[in-house]
């Protein structure tokens, strides 16, 4: 019986809490919020997984509601579409001219087994339609760093480290005087990576393009924060969406919708990793989270370890119950764009 009451409580409870960020979320006071926007760019390997397109519908919601400001759209695989698939969630959200950015030299190419790129491409209008029509991603980078007020630009990347390192190679061009290593330094405020399992273990994005995770985490030149493989493993997303019948042609929905049904171990919803980099490089983490600070290291076969003695780098902690950072997921990607009938 008192374990019967205590569940009851804590299911009310949680009910109470979504009442309020649906209320938060949705009033006119939380739309014209006071804080300055977040100047940040998203590099994503849109298409292996779909966490990615929870996380650029929380990046225009959270632009929606006047928290961030988009610089750039950048791929870090370059399977055929995806540049196309960037401009489709950019153009839903009205905001087709961010600029989109593909990797032109080596890159990965995974993308969906799923399909549900295909869906997107053909269902939803998009000015991007090969990845030819990009821009190149390092040129872009350095192009939007360039042109930035010192220490300004945060980037989240939800995907490989093949962009950034490449960034960090780079030389002086007709956009900036600086090396790439200089430019980073310069214009950079902070780098959120989902990336890693702490304290050690293998995680996918770090692995696939090890000599590039080598690169960036030894000699990138400003804060870092870790949202690790084991912070948004437990939380769960797109079950709500689905199942909102009053949300229709929303490409976020159609991605959820196609996939979770596909793998068994989506039946209570799509893992998060990527959802929460974005949302912890937006609104911080200190509601959610504490960080451990040290650094990473990098094994040649990809595997990753903490090293406690290290400085300037951090991964999250989990510091409340995960599920309030869930229900807070699943009620941004269920966000629609401004206007929208």
């Amino acid at each position: 019986m008192i374990c019967h009451l205590f569940h009851l409580k804590q299911t009310m409870i949680r009910k109470v809490f979504i009442l309020f960020l649906i209320f938060y979320y949705t009033t006119s006071a939380f739309a014209q919020s006071p804080v300055k926007p977040v100047n940040i760019i998203f590099d994503s390997d849109m298409g292996p997984d779909y966490d990615d397109v929870g996380a650029i519908t929380i990046l225009h919601t959270l632009a929606d509601k006047g928290e961030a400001k988009i610089l750039a759209t950048i791929a870090s695989t370059k399977y055929e579409g995806v540049a196309g698939i960037l401009n489709v969630f950019n153009t839903y959200f009205k905001r087709p001219d961010i600029p989109v950015g593909v990797p032109k030299g080596y890159a990965l190419e995974l993308r969906d087994f799923q399909h549900w790129t295909d869906t997107l491409l053909a269902k939803y209008p998009h000015k991007i339609k090969t990845n030819d029509e990009a821009e190149d991603a390092v040129k872009l980078y350095r192009k939007i760093l360039s042109a930035e007020p010192d220490n300004s630009v945060t980037i989240v990347t939800i995907g490989f480290l093949t962009n950034l390192s490449n960034l960090l190679n780079t030389k002086a061009d007709a956009y900036s005087s600086l090396s790439g290593k200089e430019l980073v330094k310069e214009k950079v405020k902070l780098l959120v990576c989902m990336a890693g399992k702490f304290p050690s273990g293998f995680e996918f994005n770090v692995m696939k393009d090890a000599a590039a995770s080598q690169n960036v985490y030894a000699h990138w030149d400003t804060k870092i924060i870790f949202s690790g493989f084991e912070i948004g493993d437990k939380i769960k997303a797109g079950l709500p969406l689905i199942r909102n019948t009053s949300i229709k042609n929303d490409p976020t929905k159609d991605v959820f919708r196609i996939s979770i049904p596909m793998a068994k171990e989506d039946s209570l919803g799509r893992k998060s990793w990527d959802e929460t980099a974005v949302l912890v490089a937006i609104k911080g983490y200190s509601n959610w989270y504490t960080l451990h600070k040290g650094r990473i290291i990098v094994a040649d076969d990809g595997s990753d370890k903490w090293d406690d003695s290290g400085s300037g780098q951090a991964y999250l902690v989990e510091k409340v119950d995960y599920m309030r950072v869930q229900d807070l997921i699943n009620l941004l990607i269920m966000h629609q764009p401004v206007g929208k009938k």
